[in-house]
């Protein structure tokens, strides 16, 4: 009898073990990130990354949330995954895309080849993001212009949005914040 609850119970473990590794395939699938081995997180639920994504080349500097090492092709590759904490809009918001899309540059710098694409991750959906030629010369722009903008002496900037400008970095040297009268 002890034998029969022994084979039962070593039967009931494998069939456990077999729903929960089908379940954590399925929750990856949806997820819309790559199979692959995270090889870099700057999540802080596994441990603080020591350092972030330097090309001194282009003068960026990162930190994607997960970096996930993936063999396409025959040839392995780095693809950066940028998580929101928010719902997924209808597409995903150019922000977030040229953020996604400056690890992609910083990742071609360091490493020779770029990633073919990267990953947004939001709450309720993910979205692939193609690393296109036009992609990279607007995040080199994009660079650029904020560059200019760190040195202008005076730059038009819109206050209309009050959470906008309430969690802004610059609301201490700012002149002209937002008010209850608009």
């Amino acid at each position: 009898m002890t034998s029969f609850l022994f084979l039962l119970l070593i039967i009931l473990l494998a069939v456990a073990g077999l729903a929960l590794w089908m379940w954590g395939r399925r929750q990856r699938r949806a997820s819309g990130v790559p199979a692959g081995a995270v090889v870099y997180s700057d999540t802080g639920a596994e441990q603080a990354v020591a350092q972030p994504l330097i090309s001194r080349r282009y003068g960026l500097i990162g930190k994607p949330d997960y970096l996930v090492e993936v063999t396409e092709q025959g040839r392995r590759t780095l693809i950066p995954v940028e998580v929101k904490s928010g719902r997924a809009p209808a597409s995903p918001r150019e922000s977030h895309v040229l953020q996604l899309a400056t690890y992609c540059l910083i990742l071609e710098d360091l490493h020779g080849a770029a990633p073919a694409y990267g990953i947004l991750r939001y709450a309720d959906g993910a979205f692939t993001v193609p690393y296109t030629p036009e992609l990279r010369r607007a995040v080199l722009a994009a660079a650029a212009s904020i560059r200019a903008g760190r040195t202008a002496v005076d730059l038009p900037r819109s206050h209309q949005d009050q959470a906008r400008c309430t969690h802004c970095g610059y609301q201490d040297a700012c002149g002209a914040r937002w008010s209850l009268s608009g």
